[in-house]
């Protein structure tokens, strides 16, 4: 008996998570939507600042 108590943890665990997901809208969770040329456009600047001799260096 006590074994299946370890069962009841995350079987619970679980339809908490549901009912929490269906209780605050979110009944079909999908990966947030990200802008690929903004993210590109962070990327190259990022690159250029790294790649430059003006940034600081550690005495």
């Amino acid at each position: 008996m006590g074994a299946l108590l370890w069962l009841l943890i995350p079987m619970t665990a679980g339809i908490t998570a549901s009912v929490w997901a269906w209780g605050s809208g979110r009944r079909h969770p999908s990966p947030p939507e990200r802008d690929t040329w903004e993210d590109l456009d962070r990327y190259q600047r990022l690159r250029t600042v790294l790649s430059s001799n003006e940034h600081c260096k550690a005495a």
